[in-house]
């Protein structure tokens, strides 16, 4: 079981940064691939980066690479999410997510989540 808490989201303008981070209770958060998704109002939610369990290898969605980037410590339980050049169309709550896998980009390859963080950015 592991249960996971972000933090770090808010409201900023368009061009500026900002890094969330998300906190992973329990031991085993290195057996563990991790994953960010992200939910807009009205629209599904949609996968955004992940790193496998030592944090060698990282995917990203097309909208995002060169702009985010994926980390995580863990010796800290935590992974991060560094997000530059925000645009309006980042808006959405941001999820973090874990699972058994190498690495992947569907949700359902995740089996816990945690309970989300909204980054708004305004134009």
């Amino acid at each position: 079981q592991v249960q996971l808490v972000e933090s770090g989201g808010g409201l900023v303008q368009a061009g500026y940064s900002l890094r969330l981070s998300c906190a992973a209770s329990g031991r085993t958060f290195s057996s563990y691939a991790m994953g960010w998704f992200r939910q807009a109002p009205g629209k599904e939610r949609e996968f955004v980066a992940a790193i496998n369990k030592s944090g060698s290898s990282t995917v990203y969605t097309d909208s995002v690479k060169g702009r985010f980037t994926i980390s995580r410590d863990n010796a800290k339980n935590t992974m991060y999410l560094q997000m530059n050049s925000l645009k309006p169309e980042d808006t959405a709550v941001y999820y973090c997510a874990a699972g058994r896998i190498f690495i992947a980009r569907t949700r359902g390859a995740y089996d816990y989540w945690g309970q989300g963080t909204q980054v708004t950015v305004s134009s």
